[in-house]
């Protein structure tokens, strides 16, 4: 566990903030790629997806690599942004156009999103908290709120 431990402090950086944005995602896309949807690095450590959505202004379909909390009912994906300021793209994509597919564990899986609120963020907030501790972290330097989506499975 001193691996895991040892992530989570350096993800909780304001170095990693500035770096990991610009090392992580393309890395992840190209071995995701390559595999043909089977291998997902950053999922070695955290569950992961990588989300197409609709682009909210382009309309244009958007690969996005993403970590997610898996649950009951489907996925929880966290817009922390690195914990950087304003919203990630992703997240208005999915305010404009909720319908959008993940890659999870190499099946193609379509999914309806929705912005959590409330009562409900909270719990999940606490969950996503319980499961990855920087997300504290990443709140703590950002004045936004950031924002929690619950994605569902949909029939294709």
């Amino acid at each position: 566990m001193i691996g895991v431990r040892l992530v989570q402090k350096v993800s909780a950086t304001r170095a990693f903030a500035r770096i990991g944005p610009h090392v992580f995602p393309p890395l992840d896309r190209a071995v995701h790629r390559l595999t043909r949807g089977k291998v997902l690095l950053s999922a070695q450590m955290l569950p992961g997806v990588v989300l197409t959505s609709t682009g909210a202004r382009s309309g244009q379909a958007r690969r996005t690599p993403l970590a997610c909390m898996p649950d009951d009912s489907g996925w929880i994906l966290v817009g922390s942004n690195f914990g950087r300021p304003g919203h990630p793209a992703w997240t208005h994509n999915l305010l404009a156009h909720p319908d959008a597919e993940i890659s999870w564990k190499g099946a193609d899986v379509p999914v309806t999103a929705r912005l959590l609120k409330g009562e409900e963020r909270e719990a999940a907030w606490k969950a996503v908290l319980a499961f990855w501790p920087p997300y504290a972290a990443y709140q703590e330097r950002v004045e936004r709120e950031i924002r929690l989506f619950r994605l569902t499975q949909r029939a294709s």
